[in-house]
């Protein structure tokens, strides 16, 4: 079987650095906030060209504090309306829900499944205040007509780069575009930790502060709380195994690229809708998601041939129990594409054999 995603192959080329990482935490006596949390919030900040990164403990964290510091700062309020994108993973959601603030959920664009600026623009009201784009799938949102909107209507910019890591647009990285950005390094992202991990990146000094004391219980100084914070830092020990990871995170999206453009090139199934690609350093392939009228035939017709498959994602967030208010509503390019989509393997680590594979099996697929 093909594995979706080999964790053990990808971090085992970097095993004797991860352990010696590991002991280079335990050794030290400092576990919580040390140098290993600084360090890798300085060489993460350098990498995506921004002034500030705060680590936190998870990607969902990352966009909810940074939602929570702005409302403290006096830029947001309860009530104030939030564009992001109806067929996100439902974190980015949550983010702005757990805040008191209204999602106004937008369709994508049909090839990219990106924020559409037109439709940014259509939904804007006067309770409008920010704009949450997210990069699904490892693709930047169109961010130079994204922020351009923003700064035409005085809105912030929030992205969600949990699956872009170092994707770029005019030679600038994801999570530099945005008033600020909320990262994962979720074990299976492109920069993955070992556990949970996340961090804000921003340019906004005032914001990293309150960032900051807001992830450390409302906290600056030991026993001194500003806020009503809460708990979600960096831990130190994932700290270490990004700082091994990060060094190579280029090499490996060049591999992700390479894979992706074996698949766009050697797939020609026309019952296959392949991803758009705009440009190469715009994506970075976190996933591989194909489209078919078909989906559950393709996936058992892939698993016959030994090639495992997920769903990025099944139901999307208006659709779940949980906004159970939503249900009724009529996203239907968002309620298609949740349909349709299939996500098909795709690592830095995939064997050109493996790949030949796979892409005999879709050519092979037949309605």
């Amino acid at each position: 079987m093909i594995k979706f995603l080999d964790l053990e192959k990808i971090n085992e080329k970097y095993s004797k650095e991860l352990n010696e990482a590991a002991s280079r935490v335990i050794d030290s006596g400092w576990y919580i906030q040390g140098n290993e949390v600084s360090s890798f919030e300085d060489e993460f900040a350098h990498y995506c060209g921004v002034k500030h990164c705060i680590g936190v403990a998870n990607g969902l964290d990352a966009l909810t504090l940074t939602l929570w510091a702005w409302k403290e700062l006096g830029k947001l309020k309860e009530g104030d309306e939030v564009i992001v994108p109806a067929n996100t993973y439902i974190a980015s959601i949550l983010a702005i829900t757990e805040n008191g603030l209204v999602p106004v959920l937008v369709e994508p664009d049909e090839k990219t499944y990106n924020l559409c600026p037109e439709k940014i623009e259509v939904a804007i009201t006067s309770r409008t205040r920010a704009i949450l784009p997210v990069h699904l799938y490892g693709q930047l949102a169109d961010m130079p007509a994204i922020m351009n909107i923003a700064d035409r209507h005085n809105l912030l910019v929030l992205e969600d780069a949990a699956q872009a890591h170092g994707a770029s647009i005019e030679g600038r990285k994801a999570g530099s575009w945005g008033h600020a950005s909320g990262f994962s390094f979720y074990p299976g992202k492109n920069l993955g930790a070992l556990g949970d991990a996340g961090a804000v990146t921003t340019n906004d000094d005032e914001l990293a502060s309150t960032l900051r004391a807001l992830g450390n219980y409302g906290s600056h100084k030991k026993y001194e709380n500003i806020y009503q914070g809460t708990n979600s830092r960096l831990d130190e020990m994932q700290a270490a195994f990004l700082r091994v990871k990060l060094p190579h995170l280029d090499s490996e999206i060049q591999a992700r690229r390479a894979v992706a453009k074996a698949y766009i090139s050697g797939v020609c199934n026309p019952s296959l809708g392949m991803p758009e690609w705009k440009n190469v350093e715009s994506h970075v392939f976190h996933l591989f998601v194909i489209r078919t009228q078909e989906r559950k035939k393709l996936q058992e017709h892939l698993e016959k041939d030994g090639i495992q498959t997920l769903i990025h994602y099944p139901i999307p967030p208006h659709k779940q129990t949980a906004f159970s208010q939503w249900n009724d509503l009529c996203l239907p390019i968002t309620e298609q594409i949740h349909e349709e989509i299939v996500s098909i393997p795709l690592d830095p680590t995939l064997s050109s054999g493996a790949v030949e594979h796979i892409i005999s099996s879709l050519n092979s697929f037949s309605l």
